[in-house]
């Protein structure tokens, strides 16, 4: 199978080019893989900061008292 358009490697690779598949699309590849990368920053932040609110919360003084003296 060719991704390219040959089907003989007795060539020059110099006059080849890239070897790979989805040539030219390195950009636009990098830009999605930043973009996720920052979304996934941005969503897990907020998800930790939800969870540490809800143990601030439901935390009380006696808990944490009981807490310390148990360790």
């Amino acid at each position: 199978m060719s991704t390219i358009g040959y089907s003989d490697w007795a060539v020059d690779l110099a006059n080849v080019g890239a070897v790979y598949p989805f040539q030219g699309f390195e950009a636009p590849m990098v830009i999605i893989g930043v973009v996720f990368w920052l979304a996934w920053h941005i969503i897990q932040g907020r998800r930790e900061t939800e969870e540490l609110e809800a143990a601030r919360k439901s935390a009380s003084l006696e808990s944490t008292k009981e807490a310390i003296d148990r360790y």
